[in-house]
């Protein structure tokens, strides 16, 4: 017999910026390094002979909570990956719900037609995961294992396991990130011990606690936010810029004798020319949230992608929504090259001073300010293991 501990991944950029991210090369979240932590010591005991993951940054980073300290070599498969969205990978789930609601609904449904555009279907992952796991599982008889994959692998996965059909998914609960299930293997036959354990994780590092989208309530919603670009040639545009670029100026700063906003402007304008994706709306439904403005020459000989605005509108703050701001700079500057964020922060905007270094943001220098310091600030975004799970 053969005992597999199927892992979920930690809390990976996809579910903080609430971007799809499938078979997208998405990374750990600082969040996510927590879990990490927590689950090596879970672990801590446990005689484990093998580790395997998907070759996915996400999973390979997660089983470092096993690998590592256990002295194992990690066995990568790319049957183990996550359900491939196609030509939705990196879009914002409210973007796609906006475009193409009835295929969305499919997808939350767990239906057999739900098929991403290029993408891959619940049938076609159920049978790849499958697989993979009893493939895994008849090289290691008599041994434990420990393999990482995805979420949605794993639901459908332990699905098939346990005889439950894809009509009648959406009564299976959801796996908390670095949730833990037992399987027991024996010549092809599998018994689910226990499944979505996430009793290693605090309620101040579980993604699940901090989020409602997965709950059985119509009052417990998140909102999530789609992106449109900006058309600075129109009137409606660009007084609603100058409206924004004015109240942030004398929030912080109380007047506006130095204020430029012609000058801003013109900044904007032109960036905005030369490349679209300059300046960004967050939308909430049919209704601009705030604004994110993007500097795409700035830094780029140094690969890092600068944040010229970062903006909500005040009846949008305190929500949890700035993060996904951070989640579409990643993406737009991420395939261009960039391997850090960079931008300017007030000294006395504690409140954003306090947001930024939650989210991975710290502090490389300052520069003079109209009425005060402000601090340079960078994130790290490339592709890399961190060395450490500190």
């Amino acid at each position: 017999m053969t005992k597999l501990y199927l892992i979920r991944h930690a809390e990976a950029e996809g579910n903080l910026y609430r971007r799809i991210h499938g078979q997208y090369n998405s990374l750990i979240t600082d969040n996510g390094y927590r879990q990490i932590k927590a689950l090596e010591q879970r672990f801590k005991d446990i005689p484990i002979d093998a580790v395997y993951s998907s070759d996915l940054f996400r999973t390979m980073t997660t089983a470092r909570a096993i690998y590592v300290p256990k002295g194992l070599p990690l066995h990568t498969r790319a049957d183990l990956r996550e359900l491939s969205m196609g030509d939705w990978e990196d879009h914002s789930w409210a973007g796609i719900d906006r475009i193409d609601h009835q295929r969305m609904a499919l997808f939350s449904a767990t239906s057999p037609d739900f098929q991403a555009p290029n993408g891959e279907s619940f049938p076609e992952l159920r049978r790849r995961g499958t697989a993979a796991i009893l493939d895994i599982a008849a090289h290691h008889d008599g041994q434990t294992v420990a393999v990482f994959a995805h979420g949605t692998l794993i639901r459908n996965v332990l699905a098939e396991f346990q005889g439950i059909g894809l009509e009648e998914m959406h009564k299976m609960k959801h796996s908390d990130n670095t949730a833990v299930a037992l399987l027991e293997i024996q010549d092809g036959q599998v018994k689910v011990v226990y499944a979505d354990d996430n009793s290693h994780l605090t309620p101040e590092i579980s993604t699940l606690a901090r989020q409602n989208w997965w709950k059985d309530n119509p009052k417990a919603v998140d909102l999530n936010l789609w992106f449109s670009q900006a058309n600075l040639d129109t009137v409606e545009d660009r007084d609603f810029y100058l409206s924004c670029r004015e109240e942030a100026w004398r929030r912080l700063y109380g007047r506006v004798d130095q204020y430029d906003g012609p000058g801003f402007l013109t900044d904007a304008k032109d960036a905005w020319r030369k490349d679209p994706r300059s300046v960004i709306y967050p939308m909430i439904r049919k209704s601009r949230a705030g604004i994110l403005q993007l500097d795409l020459d700035r830094g780029a000989r140094e690969g890092k992608g600068y944040i010229s605005f970062f903006y909500l509108l005040p009846e949008n703050r305190g929500q949890g929504l700035g993060v996904q701001l951070i989640g579409k700079a990643v993406s737009v500057y991420r395939p261009l090259g960039r391997d850090t964020l960079q931008l300017v922060c007030s000294e006395k905007n504690q409140t954003a001073l306090a947001f930024y270094k939650k989210y991975g943001f710290r502090v490389t220098g300052t520069v003079p300010g109209a009425y005060n310091t402000l601090y340079q600030m960078e994130k790290y975004i490339g592709y890399d293991y961190r060395g450490e799970l500190d």
